[in-house]
């Protein structure tokens, strides 16, 4: 059984506002928070263990192969997750796709102990099927719960919790291991830790409400649903790849997540100590939130346009992108694949260690302000959590894709300078097409106001 959109088979008229405000257990507040709580405990704690390069191992080739496995698998399930979604409701979506996350932890358990790739890899390809679910999920409650003048806000709220879990889930390596300086990978210890969370992370998303009874300040419903079905879904899914709003946001979903391996690998992995990876990826994932918040404001607040926001928004993230990846660059050219830099301790290596540092804090600071932005502007394509599951599930597909090329890249030790420039001409490309989208496919909130109420107004004429 699933849900659809009713298409005003039944109006649900805006009812008194209920006691308990926004804090009430079924308002877009509290669901968007615990959906964020569940990717705190779920992916924020796998990019904890992804941010140390190699999945804490001193060989990436493992980590590099599962993750190839996984976003292999995450850019089909990405696709379809909407439309599993949109069958199965949030709780047993959400739970499922939940319960891979912990098999990848073990599998890096048992990684540590044997050394056998293919329980990692396996289990890489499991937990891409159960991240395309989950994130379809997500990606439908945090765009279409909240109000079109908020939806910035929440997506900041959801950003905020969920980068919680990179910060704790770099304490956790950064604690357990903070005596083994010479040590090559992580211990035990680590990646039970990390299986903790994830498993509590799975218990949490039972709590979340089916769409239907999620209720707004103003009394209105995040969505009115009815049963879907796996036809509807599959047609609807097809149009996505012949929708020219889908198309222009390909380049950037294809580079929000290509980065990642550059940055894990080649940057926290070869430049710093295992004790400092743990430590670098508190203040990545910390940075994250500094990010979300940043954009958020200036995507909900900054001008009175919804359309004048979006253009402004995506010209200062340009701005910042260009002078962060100038400032890798620079750093990059110092080693190279054949040449590689002494590692960087945050307690022995003194001012050395300051510059690194902040590239990789601002790193952090970047992706999370690139891909609000794109979660944003994809909030503004529709209202209906149907319709934004399956541009969610889109989206994070090709973004899934492009991961899965970037970590085969890394595997065939392409120059680090190349993969650099790689990185920075997906982002920069990606700019101009997501003006376009929000110049043609955004509108402001006053003119969705009144064409709204012209589609209400009974017909005139006999």
């Amino acid at each position: 059984m699933g849900f659809e959109e009713k298409n005003g088979e039944e109006d649900v008229a805006p009812a008194a506002v209920p006691l308990g405000g926004v804090f009430r257990y079924n308002s877009p507040l509290v669901q968007v928070a615990l959906i964020g709580l569940v990717c705190f405990c779920c992916p924020g704690m796998f990019n904890a263990l992804s941010g140390m390069g190699g999945g804490g191992q001193v060989d990436p080739t493992a980590a590099n192969n599962a993750n190839t496995a996984l976003y292999t698998t995450f850019a089909i399930f990405g696709v379809l997750g909407g439309g599993i979604y949109n069958i199965l409701g949030p709780r047993l979506t959400l739970f499922s796709g939940c319960l891979t996350y912990v098999l990848y932890a073990g599998s890096f358990l048992y990684y540590n102990h044997y050394q056998h790739q293919a329980f990692a890899i396996v289990s890489g390809a499991i937990l891409g099927v159960g991240a395309g679910l989950l994130w379809a999920g997500q990606g439908a409650i945090m765009t279409s719960y909240p109000v079109p003048a908020r939806r910035g806000t929440y997506i900041s709220l959801f950003w905020s919790v969920f980068n919680m879990g990179g910060v704790i889930g770099g304490l956790i390596p950064f604690a357990l291991n903070y005596n083994r300086i010479e040590a090559k990978s992580v211990n035990d210890g680590t990646y039970i830790g990390f299986m903790c969370f994830m498993f509590a992370g799975a218990i949490l998303s039972l709590a979340i409400l089916h769409p239907s009874k999620v209720v707004r300040d103003d009394g209105t419903r995040a969505t009115n649903i009815k049963y879907s079905s796996v036809s509807t879904e599959a047609v609807e899914i097809l149009k996505l790849f012949r929708n020219w709003k889908m198309r222009l946001i390909v380049p950037a979903a294809w580079a929000s997540n290509f980065f990642y391996t550059y940055q894990f690998n080649n940057v926290n992995a070869v430049k710093f100590s295992l004790r400092t990876r743990g430590l670098n990826n508190v203040f990545y994932w910390g940075a994250q939130m500094i990010g979300s918040v940043a954009i958020g404001y200036v995507l909900d607040f900054s001008f009175k346009s919804r359309r004048t926001r979006g253009i402004v928004g995506i010209i200062a993230v340009a701005v910042l992108g260009t002078a962060i990846w100038g400032g890798g660059l620079a750093f990059q050219l110092n080693y190279t694949h054949d040449d590689l830099p002494k590692k960087l301790d945050f307690k022995k290596s003194g001012s050395e260690y300051a510059g690194p540092f902040v590239l990789y804090f601002c790193y952090g600071l970047l992706d999370a302000m690139f891909q609000s932005l794109c979660y944003w502007v994809i909030g503004t394509l529709a209202d209906d959590s149907e319709t934004l599951s399956r541009y969610s599930g889109f989206y994070k597909g090709i973004q899934s894709a492009g991961a899965a090329v970037a970590w085969q890249v890394d595997s065939h030790n392409t120059p680090l300078l190349s993969q650099l420039i790689i990185n920075w001409v997906l982002t920069t490309a990606s700019y101009p097409l997501l003006i376009l989208l929000v110049v043609l496919a955004v509108k402001d909130e006053d003119t969705v106001d009144e064409q709204e109420a012209i589609s209400a107004a009974p017909p005139s004429g006999p």
